[in-house]
């Protein structure tokens, strides 16, 4: 099986191209953060070349740009060619059957000019979604009765 789902952002604006197919045909990249940090503690994001066909590929270049969330949803495709100085080139990426859009183009440009940045970047805290009521921020809060918890019972 060879299924892959992605959410990140764009790197950059989708790349619409007409080959001699007249099939359209949209590239870009997306920056999907890793769920940990390196040893400095900084996040770290990989880079995933997407490729998309047809309508769809012409919604992606008309609705998202640089910076917008989307959703991925394709297979991995490995692929190799011969490069101008004579080596070979191999090349892995992600045919998307379906990219959602999370977010619109203008909603991205907003986010990067009201934060002064020109790169993607990850959720912000204001993003998440925040608790209405104390029970929602304390999961244990109907659970009943009082939970004791000892370091006592340790065998270290």
């Amino acid at each position: 099986m060879n299924k892959v789902v992605l959410i990140g952002r764009l790197t950059r604006d989708p790349d619409l191209r007409y080959p001699s197919s007249n099939v359209p045909v949209a590239n870009f990249t997306i920056a999907v953060n890793r769920p940990f940090e390196n040893q400095n503690g900084e996040r770290v994001a990989d880079f995933i070349n997407i490729i998309v066909w047809r309508k769809q590929a012409e919604n992606v270049k008309k609705y998202i740009g640089k910076g917008s969330l989307v959703a991925v949803e394709g297979r991995i495709q490995t692929r190799n060619y011969e490069g101008q100085d004579g080596k070979r080139v191999y090349v892995t990426e992600v045919v998307a059957d379906s990219v959602q859009f999370l977010e619109s183009k203008s909603q991205s440009q907003n986010r990067n000019s009201s934060y002064g940045m020109d790169v993607p970047m990850g959720p912000m805290e204001e993003d998440m979604p925040q608790p209405t009521s104390i029970e929602e921020e304390d999961p244990f809060a109907n659970f009943g009765s009082d939970i004791e918890i000892s370091d006592d019972d340790l065998p270290f």
